[in-house]
């Protein structure tokens, strides 16, 4: 496959995350064909379901060694095409953990559904990175096999379909592609989308109460410590108005940058707020755009 941009600057060459990711995977790799030998290495690293009881650590291990040089390249090639753009909006951490975060579904799907065999590879977390991608900027297209033209989320129905069938197809036999492990990744990469972090809201909305806000300030429309709810629902539009009142009635000179950036912390807020309620799929494009230049200045701070 190959990649064309469609809607903002190219990212990093490599970004951190992906970088060492990748240059862990390799090492393993180079272990396993010189010193280790290619047996001995899935045989304590990888998975089987005999582990449980005594290497329970596999569950995490078994992402990191491969069946061969063309499984690593595979999956390493595809997490360098996706996993860059992905980092570079969101946080190495934040990459980091959602990437082991399917491959763990990767492997509870193995477990539940497949139980025998050896699990190996990063594919199931690979999986969860291109949902992420394909959940992020879903008309940018690939070039599948270098040659035929594919939107990344056509690309990405299309593996689940595949998987799906040659997973049921594959029931019962011994070895081969560990099919319901690439759907668990899928599946964990789409549940954690899909469920907004309030860890994460809590942290970035007590780092914004911390800029400063217009002097004399003018009574707040959204609380900074604690989400709106429906039971508070009334309360809180009496005091927008009231807000919005005492807003319109004063007439200020030339906003500073304090108060600009004051004013941007306030609609941060009630972007937040939303998140809270509705979910992430509730914003707007600006709003969408806010949160991504704030969260980009936090970090900068």
């Amino acid at each position: 496959m190959s990649y064309a941009f469609a809607d903002e600057q190219e990212p990093p060459r490599i970004t951190p995350a992906v970088k060492w990711l990748i240059a862990t995977n390799v090492a393993v790799m180079f272990l396993q064909l010189t010193i280790v030998g290619s047996a001995q290495m899935q045989s304590w690293l990888g998975f089987q379901l005999s582990d449980l009881q005594g290497s329970w650590w596999k569950i995490f291990t078994y992402m990191f060694v491969h069946g061969g040089v063309l499984h690593l390249g595979l999956n390493m090639y595809t997490l360098w095409l996706f996993g860059r753009r992905v980092e570079n909006v969101w946080t190495p951490g934040g990459f980091t953990r959602y990437y082991i975060w399917c491959g763990l579904g990767g492997w509870l799907f193995h477990l539940l559904v497949s139980r025998d065999g050896l699990l190996v590879g990063a594919s199931a977390a690979v999986f969860g990175v291109m949902l992420a991608y394909a959940m992020r900027w879903p008309d940018d297209e690939v070039l599948l096999f270098g040659v035929v033209p594919m939107k990344v989320k056509w690309l990405v129905a299309m593996l689940v379909v595949v998987n799906l069938v040659w997973g049921i197809l594959s029931l019962g036999a011994d070895g081969g592609v560990a099919y319901f492990a690439h759907l668990g990744g899928l599946a964990f990469g789409w549940l954690y989308l899909r469920t907004p972090s309030a860890q994460s809201i809590d942290r970035l909305r007590h780092r914004v109460s911390q800029l400063p806000d217009v002097p004399d300030e003018t009574p707040r429309a959204i609380p900074r410590s604690m989400p709106r709810t429906r039971e508070r629902g009334n309360e809180i539009d009496e005091i927008v108005a009231k807000s919005k009142a005492v807003v319109t009635k004063r007439q200020p000179a030339a906003p500073t940058p304090v108060k600009t950036r004051g004013k941007r912390a306030e609609a941060l807020n009630l972007v937040l707020d939303k998140i809270s309620e509705q979910g992430l799929d509730s914003l707007t494009s600006d709003e969408r755009k806010l949160l991504e230049e704030m969260s980009r200045q936090l970090r900068n701070d």
